[in-house]
């Protein structure tokens, strides 16, 4: 039984990536606008960051889409079919579970954070101008 169960939840989510992925094509929003010296420092700021993700998952969708948003050139590794990925995250961060983002400064140890409100939050206190300005 147990058997049957584990083959229908692949089969349902078989049949919904493409639309999760064709839907979030679909509606990623447009990066917002920078100045060539703020873009300069944000592609900078974004080399200390590693998003561990899936491509299908729905909290790992919602974190990519905000960094579409800010327009962050931020690395994405999937953790799904890659092993050595799965296991840096699983070694370094101390859990299997995405999205998860890999947040490393100079002046402090290396942060893991896993919860997609976490991330989202993180990522429009550091790169939100809209925000800041305000």
């Amino acid at each position: 039984m147990r058997l049957l169960i584990r083959l229908f939840f692949r089969l349902v989510r078989l049949i919904l990536t493409p639309f999760m992925l064709i839907t979030e094509w679909l509606t990623t929003p447009k990066a917002i606008n920078r100045s060539p010296e703020q873009l300069a420092d944000v592609n900078a700021a974004c080399q200390q960051l590693v998003l561990y993700q899936f491509s299908a998952c729905p909290f790992c969708i919602k974190v990519r889409k905000e960094m579409a948003r800010l327009g962050l050139n931020v690395e994405k590794r999937d953790a799904q079919y890659n092993k050595q990925y799965r296991e840096e995250l699983a070694t370094s961060g101390g859990k299997i579970k995405v999205p998860c983002l890999r947040i490393e400064n100079s002046d402090q140890p290396t942060q893991w954070l896993y919860e997609s409100s976490e991330i989202i939050g993180y990522l429009r206190h550091c790169f939100d101008n809209e925000k800041r300005s305000s």
